[in-house]
């Protein structure tokens, strides 16, 4: 069976556009089977459609222009082609290393940065809409492709920032009122205080003084490891190893690897995750899971509440957000940007978790006075 002609009118999206938008593209059905070309064509209406009607704004129904949806469509078509390629074999839906892997590969390309652009936002679209359509994790790339050329981290957090995000962080935070528990939580949380406190029978006033760790736990432990947003989520407090000051987290749980991963921590992060776990044991919704942090509504920390935290921080802190691309990662980058500074890319690659030492490469960015100082160093 010969495939069908592009322009055809069952291979065009059924709105009424200027420009035709066209389901599969030559090149894609090219590489397609008859039941995968009908699999396909139902997938791809399915997005276009969404990104027409729902993409830009789903929750007050707003769409994106003909034109956006033509041009992200044409991008997300080369996608799909490039993971069927990759793979050997017609895959969908594509993977978060897939969008990974991608963007990497985009970025060693000799390609205007403006399309380099036009694919991150492609990418970001597409999902979106996995998410929406599949319950997919949040994808968040880790580096943008910047107008002054250079493929490198957004904003991060500066070293005297990163001191301001930890007191703020240490500033942060109460264990649930005594006036709003009742006789059975006040008696579990008086033990709690009263060990605290150090007090063999807690006044209010003693109840008062302790604050509670998890917001510190969960932003130190950032601090330290660089954690994704899917990461903080994805915690489980047999990561912690009190004893030893490291993280330990197995292949199965650890993003984007294949393998266990050791990370440092400090000694005050240590003391702030063992804090957070004696209190932890007080909380209900802890009760039946080994999840370290929770929200308040018994759910996995994701990357829009995080960096509405981030953010809340930095106001408490009199950090500066204006015209800056501020979220959680920006803690993650701030950890590659100064580790790989203080010991090279060998102990930032390690302490990041990446696979490869080319996605560590680009925190490499020792300043050029920096780099002159060392070289009269090396004579």
């Amino acid at each position: 069976m010969s495939p069908p002609d592009p322009e055809s009118n069952d291979n065009i999206l059924g709105v009424d556009f200027e420009r035709n938008i066209v389901l599969i593209p030559g090149d894609n059905d090219a590489q397609l089977s008859e039941k995968q070309r009908v699999d396909y064509r139902s997938y791809r209406e399915s997005f276009l459609n969404w990104l027409y009607h729902l993409g830009k704004d789903p929750e007050s129904a707003q769409g994106y222009s003909p034109y956006t949806v033509f041009e992200s469509g044409y991008r997300a078509a080369a996608f799909d082609r490039w993971v069927w390629e990759t793979e050997e074999t017609y895959t969908v839906p594509p993977t978060r290393d897939h969008a990974d892997a991608y963007l990497q590969e985009t970025a060693y390309n000799d390609m205007a940065q403006a399309t380099k652009g036009k694919v991150e936002e492609m990418l970001r679209r597409y999902y979106r809409w996995l998410q929406h359509k599949y319950g997919h994790s949040e994808w968040e790339p880790e580096f943008s492709f910047q107008s002054s050329g250079s493929n490198a981290p957004r904003d991060f957090l500066t070293v005297d920032e990163r001191r301001k995000i930890r007191q703020a962080a240490l500033d942060h935070g109460s264990i649930p009122s005594y006036e709003y528990l009742d006789a059975d939580d006040r008696a579990r949380w008086k033990s709690y205080v009263a060990r605290v406190t150090d007090t063999r029978n807690p006044s209010r006033e003693d109840w008062e003084k302790v604050d509670g760790w998890k917001i510190t736990s969960m932003v130190w432990t950032s601090l330290d490891a660089g954690l994704r947003p899917i990461e903080v989520g994805r915690a489980k407090t047999t990561w912690v190893d009190i004893n030893n000051g490291v993280l330990r987290i197995p292949r199965e749980e650890s993003s984007k690897n294949k393998e266990n991963w050791t990370v440092s921590l400090t000694d005050r992060t240590a003391n702030a995750l063992d804090r957070w776990l004696a209190e932890r044991e007080h909380y209900d919704r802890y009760e039946d899971t080994d999840a370290l942090w929770l929200t308040t509504h018994g759910n996995p920390y994701a990357s829009k509440s995080l960096s509405r935290l981030l953010k809340r921080l930095c106001g408490e802190a009199g950090i500066p957000v204006e015209n800056r691309q501020m979220s959680w990662y920006s803690i993650r980058h701030s950890v590659g940007t100064y580790m790989t500074r203080e010991e090279g890319l060998a102990a930032a690659q390690s302490q990041l978790r990446h696979k490869s030492s080319h996605t560590t490469m680009k925190y490499d960015q020792t300043p050029v006075e920096d780099r002159r100082e060392a070289l009269d160093r090396m004579g």
